[in-house]
């Protein structure tokens, strides 16, 4: 089971051990994200639909928006402020995955994770739930299993939890092999992705035999490629991803900006403020992780101008670098992909001649590569939502003068000093 092994072992007396923890950890994370996502829905659904209906106000009213949004500021600096371990670290240091934390700081964490999905904030679970079952997974481990090497568990959660996020393995596959690149390790690269990608592959089951997830976003569809859709995706790639550096460049000012009001019940619930005002500018459709709402935005493809697409995309990427700045806890994919969508509509809207499927994928593939910097994920994501194995070849080609333009250049994420990582 541990990944620490004399070479002379042979590698199935090895791997076989690893199977039956792998797919309790994976079943295990998969549970507690269809759990978190399960209360966060319940609760929108008492906060947008049956509260206002019993108070005669309009769901999505500019009025409602800016007093939710206010009101789930003030929720989440309340658990940050007085529930033990504050809701873990600064969520602007925090990427997908890390060391565990305390078990202590799991409660505080996924509730104001719940009541950042909840009350319509700009951010995804992926990094709140990823966070929690490390360190459950880390905990429980070491108890039962303290032999094992605390890596070994660190890899399985976040590989399960990545697993049931997307409803596929294939993701943390990619994350996992792109960690492992130039680090030590007994056996080949495959021996040392058995146990997560099992992992991986018990909790996107788990999720799928549940909730049947789907990034497809309905796009048309793409039998062949021509020279204009390269063309296409060799411009709008690189563009979206110099749209998405705005947002990594004006993110440590921000986050330094709200970290001067010293208190989580001044930054939070001013945030709260801000974002609320962002709902009221660009509407319902910037609000909340972004999943649902990019669906929609794809099904109403031709009905909005580039005006009103460009709007969008500037709120929500706006939305994202204030909620991810002042204190709310949450993950900055999802968001990532709403405004990434909204991008590739804005410029397949500017030019009709463009396929809707190569503008919004080759967008999503620039917008994702420049606030992670994970190039496998980001071409996983903008893969997955093409729905369309013609895409493949224009994604990798495309890649290519977009990751020139984020490499070196800041993340959506920074260090305990707050400055940003490249």
């Amino acid at each position: 089971m541990a990944t620490e092994t004399p070479a002379s072992e042979a590698p199935v007396r090895v791997l076989l051990p690893q199977i039956l923890p792998a797919l309790v950890v994976g079943v295990g994370s998969g549970l507690l994200f269809l759990g978190i996502s399960a209360v966060a829905d319940r609760l929108k659904d008492v906060l947008w639909d049956t509260l206002p209906d019993a108070l005669g106000i309009g769901h999505y009213s500019s009025l409602w928006m800016i007093v939710m949004l206010t009101a789930s500021g003030i929720a989440v600096g309340l658990v940050v402020w007085k529930v033990p371990g504050h809701a873990g670290p600064d969520p602007a240091s925090v990427g997908l995955g890390g060391p565990p934390i305390a078990p202590v700081v799991v409660p505080g964490l996924l509730l104001a994770s719940i009541l950042t999905l909840a009350g319509g904030v700009s951010l995804g679970p992926e990094s709140p739930t990823i966070e929690a079952a490390i360190a459950l997974t880390y905990w429980a481990g070491r108890k039962l299993l303290p032999a094992v090497p605390g890596l070994f568990w660190v890899q399985l959660a976040a590989a399960a939890t990545l697993g049931a996020l997307f409803g596929t393995p294939v993701a943390a596959a990619l994350v996992i092999s792109e960690a492992l690149v130039g680090k030590p390790g007994p056996g080949s690269l495959w021996d040392r992705l058995f146990a997560p990608l099992l992992a991986a592959g018990a909790g996107a089951l788990t999720t799928q035999l549940i909730a049947r997830p789907t990034f497809a976003m309905g796009l048309p569809g793409l039998d062949d490629t021509g020279y204009e859709d390269l063309l296409a995706a060799l411009v709008v790639a690189p563009l979206a991803a110099a749209f998405g550096l705005l947002a990594c460049y004006a993110f440590p000012l921000v986050h330094r900006a709200f970290g001067r009001l010293r208190h989580p019940m001044l930054a939070l619930p001013l945030g709260g403020l801000v974002l609320g005002l962002l709902g009221a500018l660009g509407g319902s459709l910037t609000l909340f992780k972004g999943l649902d709402e990019t669906k929609e935005l794809v099904a109403s493809i031709g009905t909005l101008g580039s005006g009103e697409l460009a709007r969008l995309a500037v709120v929500k990427l706006v939305a994202l670098v204030v909620a991810a700045s002042c204190g709310f806890r949450g993950g900055r994919v999802f968001p990532a992909v709403f405004v990434g969508t909204a991008f590739g509509l804005t410029a397949q809207a500017l030019v009709p001649e463009m396929n809707p499927t190569v503008a919004v994928s080759c967008a999503v593939l620039g917008i994702v590569l420049a606030t992670t910097r994970q190039g496998w994920i980001s071409l996983f994501i903008a893969a997955v939502i093409a729905s369309s194995p013609s895409m493949l070849v224009l994604l990798c080609l495309a890649s290519l003068p977009a990751w020139l333009v984020v490499t070196g250049r800041p993340q959506l994420e920074l260090d305990e000093h707050g400055h940003a990582l490249r």
